[in-house]
């Protein structure tokens, strides 16, 4: 199972009418929404790799390229959006290397398209993706993820998704079973191993200090340019502990990666304090991860293009993994919690 993916929330109260548009948007509707907000383009429009939203790079009469993201209609608010937007600002504002969105002539970062879908444009940022992260580089990181966590905590941002064992575990496990998707046989099993997951996770989740984060921070979502270091893509950005945008980072437990560990604490601690007792919600976090991908394939089925990028979902085969999965971070967390106390 690819841990770089996240499921996200959707409210089912929404009118179907936008994200029908969504599903068909053309290159032509996204070239006429950024030239409504002044830009004039050479037509050039290509997609870029995006299942969540439509993502769009697009060039202008003066050759540079910007960036044009349509979010998927029922996902976020518009206050949710806006919220993810005023971090970003904040963090530029600080000179902290984060993609923000571009403004419009009021102000305005985030807009509405003829046929209903918001939208915003951002900025096309250089740089690459990195294939493997030495411990210098760790040690950087540690030390943006910092100064980004010390912005966060300080805007106390009040409409993004808490991440919780019932909003990343027992929701998910809800739209699962909901789906249809999971053979009838494999219903109590399944669920046996999330309760059992989630019970642990209570326990783990109690008394922790939370505050907005990335949530998303894999590799994918840095880039490594002339000027070091960005970060990208905060779309998923959730209330949650601080450890959630380490682990994503490490190659392998953390366990097996002591010393990538250390030297993404030592970036992190010149800036920040991190609770290294948190270290031992790794596991957990990877276990809902896990859940809430399955939940969010589950969610955008309907989408004509997941059945294409996951044709192994819903499978036999893929039940009987996602539940071994299950089973397997059951057991390191319960010799692990033996240990600990």
């Amino acid at each position: 199972m690819n841990p770089a993916m996240t499921p996200r929330a959707i409210s089912s109260k929404r009118s179907t009418a936008p994200l029908t548009n969504f599903f068909s948007l053309t290159p032509d509707q996204v070239l006429l929404a950024v030239e409504e907000l002044g830009y004039r383009c050479t037509g050039l429009c290509y997609p870029l790799n995006s299942l969540e939203n439509r993502v769009y790079e697009i060039e202008l009469d003066d050759r540079r390229r910007i960036v044009s993201k349509f979010y998927r209609p029922g996902r976020w608010s518009r206050e949710t959006i806006q919220d993810e937007h005023q971090l970003l600002a904040a963090l530029t504002e600080l000179e902290i290397p984060v993609c923000a969105p571009l403004t419009d002539l009021h102000g305005a970062t985030l807009h509405q398209s003829p046929s209903g879908i918001l939208y915003a444009l951002f900025p096309r940022i250089g740089g690459r993706i990195p294939d493997e992260l030495t411990a210098e580089q760790l040690e950087q990181l540690g030390r943006l993820i910092a100064r980004v966590h010390n912005v966060c905590a300080s805007l106390k941002l009040k409409n993004r998704l808490p991440l919780t064992a019932d909003t990343y575990g027992r929701q998910a496990l809800a739209m699962i079973i909901n789906s249809g998707r999971l053979p009838p046989e494999q219903v109590q099993r399944f669920s046996d191993a999330v309760e059992m997951l989630l019970t642990i996770a209570d326990e783990r989740f109690r008394n922790l200090e939370t505050f907005v984060i990335h949530a998303d921070l894999h590799r994918g979502n840095l880039l490594y340019g002339r000027n070091g270091w960005t970060i990208l893509d905060f779309d998923d950005a959730a209330v949650g502990p601080p450890v959630q945008d380490f682990w994503l980072l490490l190659p392998a437990r953390h366990t097996e990666c002591k010393s990538d560990v250390e030297a993404l604490l030592a970036g992190y601690q010149q800036f920040r304090q991190f609770p290294r007792s948190t270290l031992r919600l790794i596991e957990v976090l990877r276990g809902l991860r896990y859940l809430r991908y399955a939940a969010w394939i589950a969610q955008r089925w309907d989408d004509p293009s997941f059945p294409r990028a996951f044709p192994d979902w819903g499978t036999d085969r893929y039940w009987q993994q996602l539940i071994i999965d299950l089973y397997d971070q059951v057991r390191l967390l319960r010799s692990d919690f033996i240990d600990e106390t």
